[in-house]
């Protein structure tokens, strides 16, 4: 791939960071829809050499929908247990924890804090027909501007509703409703107690005021005092319930910051401090975003949202709920049992927007742009020619023009910044690296180091705990960039001309 160049020194002012000798202080976990990460820190930033582990949930309908919150709880422990015995230094006093979960799970608990529900997950969408009755009963704009989020069925105000005509005695035995990042913190520390970050993204926060919103609150149903406290700027929790400082005595003594939100851990952990890059992430799912220190806009952009970082930092964007699930959906349904390097090789050779398809990719529904509840996936122009490879390159495509019409709409935001890539369906293909590059006409850079959102949650807990003067001074070595063709493009913007075309159609 001419167009891909290797960053083998370092290169436009990017410092080399290697892993660290240094005693480990922190431990960070990155709890996202796919499995769990942990790795350890030391005090300025660095990641501990040999002291990292994934725990995977294994085989899933990749619907990503709902969870068993104590197995998912259990799933969090298992983790720690193995980084503890992978770890030769294993009595290591830790002295913070930082946690990056994925954002806008909910679940509620009892009044003895047991799980009354599943974890409901952004995909899980029983809930759509609310947001058309919230949409009828609300200025949703009004509504948009103060909580940064649009009325959808990923959003806390639809799930709440959804609960209480379709469950209601199971909402009428729910004490208090929470995030998985929430309860987490209840059950290892005994406080219902949430991060200003992981209440941006329940849909239910006043972002101005970083409290919940009365009017919002009143449209789900629920009370101020269901919900949990917010964090005050800086606090942390002390002491493991009896059971989990017996299991790790490593973290007796340990802090733990308030969890933040994967996305605007990721941002971070990418180096996506400041309007000048945008980060673009594809994990399970995707999005696009840029992070500044200040308040978000008093009126946003209807195809985006805006969460918080913490409370001097906002992360604006876009989110796709299909990203690298949809391509392991259909690689496993269309290219059964064939190598990912090999899938991965015959990509590499198709021709840009060649195939003839046009691919809607909303199995998992949509978020942004369009927020349309009622969008599904469609795949248009199959013939009896068209090869099984084809339809994944498609879909590849497809969602580099999604990520399009959101570059598109932060442009304002982030006026040709530089895409910095990053997840794990990227690593593993340059072939998506170099599509999304073509379709964005921008520079796209891979870093070097993979687990963004896990190295974003050590240097925010780190800076908070005064251990590093600032984010900003941590600047990533990057693998390769991506140069965009002009050729490349032109075909492309044709394939997004005709995608926007039908979506129309079909969906307006």
């Amino acid at each position: 791939m001419d167009d891909i160049v290797e960053l083998v020194e370092p290169q436009f002012g990017f410092i080399s960071l290697s892993t660290s000798s240094q005693a480990p202080i922190l431990l960070a976990l990155d709890i996202g829809s796919s499995g769990v990460r942990a790795a350890l820190f030391d005090e300025q930033g660095l990641e501990i050499d040999g002291a990292s582990v994934r725990f995977g949930y294994g085989p899933t309908s990749f619907d990503f929908a709902t969870f068993d919150a104590d197995t998912l709880l259990e799933r969090v422990a298992q983790t720690i247990d193995e980084l503890f015995a992978t770890f030769t230094s294993s009595s290591a006093r830790i002295e913070l924890i930082a946690v990056s979960c994925f954002w806008h799970s909910l679940l509620g608990v009892d009044a003895a804090g047991c799980a009354t529900t599943p974890v409901f997950g952004w995909a899980d969408s029983r809930a759509a027909g609310e947001v058309k009755r919230l949409r009828s009963d609300f200025d949703e704009a009004k509504t948009h501007a103060r909580s940064g989020c649009r009325f959808h069925q990923s959003y806390w105000p639809a799930k709440l509703r959804w609960l209480q005509a379709e469950q209601p005695r199971v909402f009428a035995d729910t004490k208090c409703w929470l995030s998985f990042a929430d309860y987490l913190t209840l059950q290892l520390f005994g406080e219902t107690v949430t991060s200003v970050s992981m209440a941006s993204g329940t849909g239910l926060l006043n972002q101005r005021s970083c409290a919940w919103d009365g009017e919002l609150l009143q449209a789900a149903g629920v009370t101020p005092d269901s919900l949990p406290a917010i964090a005050e700027a800086g606090q942390t929790f002390r002491n493991l319930t009896p059971a989990y400082s017996m299991r790790w005595p490593q973290l007796s003594d340990a802090r733990l910051y308030p969890a933040i939100g994967d996305g605007a851990a990721n941002s971070i952990g990418s180096g996506c401090n400041t309007t000048e890059k945008l980060a673009l992430m594809i994990g399970t799912s995707g999005a696009m975003r840029v992070c500044f220190t200040g308040e978000g806009p008093p009126q946003l952009p209807r195809e985006l949202w805006c969460y918080r970082v913490d409370r001097n930092r906002v992360v604006i964007g876009g989110a796709l709920s299909d990203g690298g699930g949809l391509y392991h959906l259909l690689k496993e349904s269309l290219l059964p049992g064939q190598d990912v390097a090999e899938i991965e090789d015959e990509l590499s050779l198709l021709e840009p927007a060649a195939h003839g398809l046009t691919v809607l990719p909303f199995w998992a529904g949509e978020r942004s742009t369009g927020w349309n509840p009622d969008a599904h996936g469609v795949v248009l122009g199959l013939s009896l020619q068209t090869r099984p490879i084809e339809i994944v390159r498609a879909a590849m495509e497809a969602i580099a023009y999604r990520f399009a019409l959101i570059a598109r709409a932060l442009e304002p935001f982030a006026p040709a910044a530089t895409v910095v890539a990053s997840g794990h369906a990227l690593r593993s293909s340059p072939t998506w690296v170099r599509i999304l590059a073509d379709v964005l006409g921008r520079r796209v850079l891979l870093p070097e180091q993979s687990e963004s959102s896990l190295r974003g949650a050590a240097l925010l807990a780190l800076e908070a705990a005064g251990k590093i003067q600032s984010i900003e001074d941590f600047i990533l070595p990057f693998e390769f960039a991506c140069e965009p063709d002009v050729a490349r493009r032109l075909r492309y913007q044709q394939a997004l001309d005709r995608q926007e075309r039908i979506y129309q159609q079909l969906f307006s």
